[in-house]
């Protein structure tokens, strides 16, 4: 399975915040929408970072509260590991086990594309497995 495919299922959109909205702005993002990452973008089409819950618990650990008027691009992840979507569904989760990675923009033409989280492609993996397992029992029952 591609990530594509995953994307075809759940959708493109993604949730972005711009680098000067404060952390704040950000949390309200997070709740209102009841997700873990946002990317960070100027324009909703680049990625400039990521930024994730727990950016946020760690730099207000680091902080304080005053870290809720900083500004997102002051926590943000710069060095954003992204894939295409012809990518395939073992290789990124690999990739993501690897390197503890919750969150991975999706990238089509140099453009966001969409965002899979590590909870989108263990539910996919485990589609196919469910769909493998019924194809074995209907071939054992012939």
């Amino acid at each position: 399975m591609l990530i594509g495919t995953i994307l075809q299922g759940k959708g493109t959109e993604v949730a972005t915040v711009r680098p000067d909205a404060t952390v704040t702005e950000l949390l309200a993002i997070l709740a209102e929408r009841n997700i873990g990452a946002v990317v960070v973008s100027e324009d909703g089409s680049s990625i400039e970072g990521i930024v994730s819950e727990r950016d946020v618990v760690r730099r207000l650990y680091d902080r304080g509260a005053r870290v809720l008027e900083d500004t997102v691009s002051s926590i943000m992840t710069t060095e954003v590991r992204t894939c295409p979507p012809d990518t395939d569904v073992d290789d990124l989760r690999q990739t993501m086990t690897t390197h503890r990675i919750r969150h991975v923009p999706v990238v089509d033409a140099g453009r966001l594309a969409g965002i899979v989280s590590i909870g989108d492609v263990v539910k996919s993996s485990i589609e196919v497995l469910e769909t493998e397992k019924a194809y074995l029992v209907d071939y054992l029952h012939r």
